[in-house]
C-alpha cells in the first residue's frame, strides 16, 4: 500500500544545490517510489556546535510502497553510493543527508530507525520547507500542525530561501 513519507535532504560539501537536484532525482529511481513534491531550496546554519560550512536544506514528499527500514536502507545506500559520504562526527558536514521526517502516520521507535524524526520538531532546517510543501501536515506524536510547529519554534536558527 502506497504511504506519503518526507525525506529530508543536507548538503554541505562541495556544491550543494547540484547534489540536493541530483537527491531529487536519486529518490525519483526508486523503486515503488514517486516524488510527488519538491520544496524550496534553503542556505541553513549548521546546528549542533560543529564548526563547518553552511547547509543547503530542502524535503521531499515521496508516494512509496517501500515498507520504512527498507525505505531507509535505500537511503543510505543513496549516501554512501552516489553520494560518497563517509562517516564523521555527529553534527559534523556531510555531502549528502537524507532523512525520514515522517512516514505516513506511523509512529515508530526500533534501533534503526525512529518515525517521526526525533528532532523534527526543534529543527528550522526541516520545518520550514517541510512547511512549504505541507503545512496542514499534523505531526503524529505532538498533534500540532507543521505551520504551528514553526511558528512556535523559539530555535535561533538561521535559514532563509535560496
Amino acid at each position: 500500500m502506497e504511504q506519503c513519507a518526507y525525506i529530508g535532504l543536507g548538503s554541505n560539501i562541495g556544491d550543494r544545490e547540484l547534489k540536493l537536484l541530483m537527491a531529487v532525482a536519486e529518490l525519483g529511481k526508486l523503486p515503488r517510489t514517486r516524488v510527488t513534491a519538491v520544496s524550496p531550496f534553503y542556505e541553513t546554519e549548521p546546528v549542533g556546535g560543529v564548526p563547518q560550512d553552511n547547509f543547503y536544506n530542502a524535503v521531499v514528499r515521496l508516494s512509496t510502497e517501500l515498507a520504512p527500514l527498507e525505505l531507509l536502507e535505500r537511503l543510505k545506500k543513496l549516501e554512501t553510493g552516489v553520494f560518497h559520504r563517509v562517516p564523521s562526527q555527529r553534527w559534523g558536514a556531510r555531502s549528502m543527508d537524507l532523512d525520514i521526517l515522517l512516514y505516513g502516520e506511523l509512529v515508530l521507535e526500533s534501533e534503526q530507525l525512529t518515525i517521526p524524526h526525533p528532532r523534527l520538531a526543534e529543527r528550522r532546517f526541516a520545518l520550514q520547507p517541510l512547511s512549504d510543501i505541507a503545512p496542514d501536515l499534523v505531526h503524529p506524536i505532538l498533534g500540532k500542525r507543521i505551520v504551528e510547529l514553526l511558528t512556535e519554534l523559539a530555535s535561533p536558527e538561521k535559514v532563509v530561501r535560496i
